[in-house]
């Protein structure tokens, strides 16, 4: 009885914490959302008045000029492309220092825990991507978050790849596979679940991001969903409603996303826990 009221107790209190956590800001986001500008002011956790919800998303979607929808065509290219190339670099450096020992993997190994732990400093980037003539472009911004996102992913790749056995690249090798062919056709296919779980994460991170696309890409073309949020704040007046609808339609795709995934997410992250 006594093991039972613990495993319930503690249940329970997680189920409360989560709520507290995730729900009642999530709720708070959507009756704010809900209000007129008058009422949304007070920023109170109450029951709109009156429902003027769908007056409020058309508002924020036909502002400035459909705004917003500039900003997710932006951020969608961004978070592909970006998520795309970390996946496929990813997979092939953690492949290639999980399979082949050198003399130089200690340093690439340096290099990579580096990259988690240096922060990002802005003005030498901006100064980098001014030298390549890439500041205040797509192209540019997609390459700062390679950078600094690519670490992580390699880490991931990495240690899925230990648990997968060596006899399946000999046997490839055996039938006549090359490297390119023994990696594309036998590895990367076999790495689905880390795949999943780096694509969520990464492309969550991406497509939230507020700094760098701040730093990085500023002007109203280059707008990023994120920035958008700057539309409704001001020192003469806010319009709390427009903006928390604006933060409710830019919420909503990562959250899909990870309430479909959400298994695959825990099985990438959990792969070469043990071996490896």
């Amino acid at each position: 009885m006594k093991n039972l009221a613990l495993k319930w107790g503690g249940g329970s209190i997680a189920i409360l914490v989560a709520v507290l956590v995730f729900i009642v800001p999530f709720a708070f986001i959507v009756f704010t959302a809900g209000k007129t500008q008058a009422e949304s002011s007070f920023l109170k956790f109450s029951w709109p008045t009156e429902w003027v919800l769908f007056d409020n998303i058309v508002t924020v979607l036909e502002n400035r000029d459909f705004l917003l929808v500039r900003a997710f065509v932006n951020s969608t290219i961004l978070t592909v492309a970006a998520v795309a190339i970390m996946v496929v670099l990813g997979a092939m450096v953690g492949y290639v220092l999980q399979r082949r020992k050198s003399r130089w993997n200690p340093l690439v190994n340096g290099l990579v825990l580096a990259g988690l732990i240096i922060p990002p400093a802005v003005v030498p980037t901006i100064w980098t991507l001014q030298g390549l003539g890439l500041f205040k472009t797509l192209v540019g911004l997609i390459a700062v978050h390679v950078a600094f996102g690519l670490s992580f992913c390699i880490l991931l790749f990495r240690a899925f790849v230990a648990t997968i056995p060596r006899e399946l690249d000999e046997a490839a090798i055996i039938d006549g596979a090359g490297s390119v062919k023994l990696f594309f056709r036998v590895i990367f296919p076999l790495l689905k679940s880390v795949i999943i779980t780096v694509i969520v994460v990464q492309a969550v991170t991406v497509f939230n991001d507020f700094a760098f696309a701040l730093y990085f890409l500023p002007g109203d073309d280059n707008a990023t969903v994120q920035l958008t949020t700057f539309n409704y704040k001001s020192q003469a007046i806010s319009a709390f409603n427009l903006l928390f609808a604006n933060v409710l339609l830019i919420t909503i795709p990562p959250l899909i996303m990870y309430i479909i995934f959400q298994r695959q997410i825990v099985a990438g992250m959990t792969s070469g826990a043990v071996k490896g």
